[in-house]
């Protein structure tokens, strides 16, 4: 649970995985899973972005768990098939993670270009907005209220098999062109600083610190 000093979110998700990597990523938050409070029915990703989603999962989770949540939604975009899975990355075929990369790469079989990227937006919601959010966080508003959208994009390229055993998901195929490794290939510390999930919860982290105490989450 971490240091019980540190303020209090819950991440709406039940991805250990995904949930593990968010502690990483926010230090000076303490980060509470939905698997710490009564289950709740899953809300259905009904939107066509990631904003959308994100919102849908924050909210329904903050009317759960009474406590500031976040909630974030990601995806692939591959530009040899037209910006897909996108939105769709965790539904792009039935099964595994492991049936989708498969599934991804028979469906880029032949593909002339195999560039794609990595991208994040993480909801925050029971807060109150304050006046310095900075230019990197977007406020959003609506009948459910107020939340704050962060965003991360990390570019790159699909390889045409697997490397690496770490993460999970799509890092096995998804290269930086710079570092020449993908994503399973790089020790964590590393893929945080560079991934599209790394990069959203740096602007959440940095705006989060710098709360006063009327607007910080306990």
């Amino acid at each position: 649970m971490g240091d019980p000093g540190l303020r209090t979110i819950v991440a709406a998700t039940g991805n250990a995985h995904k949930l593990e990597e968010l502690r990483a990523l926010l230090p000076g938050v303490r980060l509470l899973g939905l698997g710490d409070f009564e289950p709740m029915p899953e809300p259905e990703e009904t939107a066509e972005t990631y904003a959308g989603n994100a919102l849908i999962k924050a909210f329904a989770a903050h009317r759960h768990c009474g406590l500031p949540t976040l909630a974030d939604d990601s995806g692939l975009e591959v530009d040899a098939l037209f910006g897909a899975p996108g939105v769709r990355s965790a539904r792009f075929a039935p099964g595994s993670d492991a049936d989708r990369r498969r599934a991804l790469l028979l469906a880029l079989e032949g593909a002339p270009s195999r560039t794609a990227r990595f991208v994040c937006v993480i909801a925050l919601v029971g807060l109150k907005k304050a006046d310095h959010g900075g230019p990197d966080v977007e406020w959003s508003r609506s009948e459910s209220g107020e939340a704050l959208l962060v965003r991360g994009v990390c570019e790159g390229r699909l390889t045409t098999t697997e490397r690496g055993f770490g993460g999970f998901g799509y890092d096995p195929l998804f290269e930086l062109i710079d570092l020449g490794s993908t994503f399973a290939e790089l020790p964590s510390a590393t893929k945080h600083r560079y991934s599209h999930r790394g990069l959203a919860a740096a602007v959440l982290g940095r705006f989060l610190e710098t709360l006063d105490a009327s607007t910080q989450p306990r």
